[in-house]
């Protein structure tokens, strides 16, 4: 991977895209060009019947760009191809300071694992994986050897993300 890549990963429900989205406001406050990845594990649309773009894709269309003068989207239908691996899609976005992504619990970036009370019990991701570095939680943790941080504490989880991904 050629670009700063760090992860917010976690079981369903443990806070995962509320951080990040904090996460990308404090970094971006900063000055920094943060993008996002976020993996889906299931049949999303981001677009849908009976817009003109829909249409295209419904007829066969492989890509199909939407642009206007304030974004752009580009949707790539798989058909029979297989899911692009992460670093297919790191390398396909603009450039920027970090890319934030969010999920791809299974591969080896930089993470911080995310815990809230409601979320999934148990599996503790970080026993498993080497490359999650710290722990952001709604509750208190004990017995792990890595950082733990507030759920709510974005300030100094942002300052440990920029230290572990060299932007500072």
């Amino acid at each position: 991977m050629s670009k700063r890549v760090f992860g917010i990963t976690g079981w369903k429900n443990s806070g995962k895209t509320t951080l990040t989205v904090r996460l990308v406001e404090e970094l971006t406050r900063r000055g920094w060009r943060v993008s996002t990845i976020k993996h889906a594990h299931h049949d999303f649309d981001i677009d849908h019947e009976g817009t003109d773009s829909f249409r295209h894709r419904k007829a066969g269309a492989g890509e199909v760009a939407i642009v206007s003068n304030r974004r752009w989207a580009l949707m790539h239908e798989l058909q029979d191809e297989n899911e692009p691996s992460l670093d297919e899609i790191i390398e396909r976005l603009a450039p920027c300071d970090l890319v934030l992504v969010e999920g791809y619990k299974r591969e080896p970036h930089k993470k911080i694992e995310a815990r809230r009370t409601e979320g999934r019990k148990g599996d503790r991701l970080s026993a498993s994986d080497p490359n999650i570095l710290a722990i952001a939680s709604d509750h208190p943790v004990s017995g792990e050897t890595i950082p733990v941080f507030d759920l709510d504490d974005i300030a100094r989880t942002a300052d440990f993300i920029e230290m572990q991904s060299g932007l500072r």
